[in-house]
């Protein structure tokens, strides 16, 4: 017998006030701090569950990716950083997920799937870490069954210059160019067709492209 969908979360009017501004402050600061550009978001999908999966810079990250959809935007976030004062309260309310990486991280995993099962967006970092370089690192294949399992589609998306802006050495930002690219979803229907390798494969190939258009239109940019 086949279980009803879960319905998508109705967040406190406040809660979703506060969202909509914040975006449009953090879009206009990027502009002004980093020169941000976006490409592609014709290419996100207007409703269902939607596995963001992207490159990893800084901790710019989710900030600069999350600004790109007019729809809510749930991230995974490692669980030590919401033991800092007011950090862990400001992800809270965005409704950032924790996620154990020095256990299985079964809990973090589960609430990621039943997020995706209400037809929301999450965004991931399949690479596990922030670069050491700049550049794409392989992918960890641990987000192929939560796609699978929650039917969601998958779409590549790819920042690049966040890392001098702020690479994983450093504490404070320095001026630097950002663009973000998003690639074509992968819709469950053409995963289905896919054994785990070739899937897993094929979104770091998107990544991958991504990343490439991202770095064009950020130097195209800057000339």
């Amino acid at each position: 017998m086949l279980k009803p969908p879960l319905q998508p979360v109705s967040r406190p009017p406040v809660q979703r006030w506060v969202y909509s501004a914040s975006r449009v402050l953090v879009r206009l600061a990027s502009v002004v701090a980093f020169g941000m550009r976006i490409e592609g978001r014709d290419r996100i999908p207007s409703q269902g569950p939607v596995l963001v999966c992207a490159n990893h810079q800084s901790h710019f990250d989710p900030l600069l990716i999350g600004l790109c959809s007019d729809r809510p935007m749930n991230f995974v976030a490692r669980d030590s950083l919401f033991r800092i004062p007011v950090l862990k309260q400001v992800m809270e309310f965005y409704d950032a997920i924790p996620l154990d990486r020095e256990g299985n991280g079964l809990a973090g995993l589960k609430e990621t799937l039943r997020r995706l099962k209400r037809g929301e967006m999450v965004l991931i970092f399949p690479e596990g870490s922030r670069t050491h370089d700049g550049e794409v690192s392989p992918l960890k294949a641990g987000f192929l069954t939560l796609a699978r399992r929650a039917e969601a589609a998958v779409l590549p998306v790819a920042v690049d210059g966040a890392f001098d802006a702020l690479p994983r050495h450093r504490w404070l930002p320095r001026p630097a160019r950002v663009c973000v690219h998003i690639g074509e979803p992968i819709l469950p229907g053409d995963a289905s067709a896919l054994d785990d390798a070739a899937f897993l494969a094929e979104v770091e190939r998107r990544i991958r492209a991504s990343h490439g258009e991202a770095r064009r239109l950020r130097f195209q940019s800057s000339k």
